[in-house]
């Protein structure tokens, strides 16, 4: 799988754990930055991550800042785009399973890199359920409402 990856200053330590994970589990990782610990702004990198998500040149994305917060914030103004910060197994799955978030955001600051790579994990072993849970996500991408 292809997964495009981005943080702030606040995420670069993590960011760089969550690459080695990625990469040791055979997925093409694609680095948007930044790469180096001064003081960048997160939209930049939420942004470019969520695009390439929407745009199809990667099939998920996973962002880190201090909390998540902003890069989810950022990462949501992108069309057709659905990310989710999570600092629990149970979470992660459901934000796949029934959201079709394609995007993870953590906090570098709230999670530590255990955790980390276990909500990894969990959100890249499910795939989008569908069915009654597409009206509902389609709901949120503004589709006109049915049932």
């Amino acid at each position: 799988m292809k997964v495009a990856v981005g943080s702030d200053h606040a995420g670069l330590s993590l960011k760089a754990e969550v690459i080695g994970h990625l990469q040791a589990l055979g997925h093409e990782v694609h680095d948007v930055g930044t790469h180096g610990s001064e003081s960048v702004d997160y939209p930049d990198f939420g942004r470019q991550v969520a695009s390439m998500v929407a745009d199809g040149g990667a099939e998920r994305g996973v962002l880190v800042c201090g909390t998540g917060q902003g890069m989810a914030m950022a990462a949501n103004k992108i069309p057709n785009v659905r990310a989710a910060v999570v600092s629990d197994t149970f979470s992660a799955r459901m934000a796949m399973l029934h959201n079709d978030a394609r995007v993870l955001c953590l906090g570098e600051r709230v999670v530590g890199a255990g955790l980390a790579l276990q909500l990894v994990d969990a959100w890249l072993g499910e795939t989008f359920e569908g069915g009654r849970h597409a009206r509902r996500v389609g709901k949120i991408e503004g589709a006109a409402p049915t049932g």
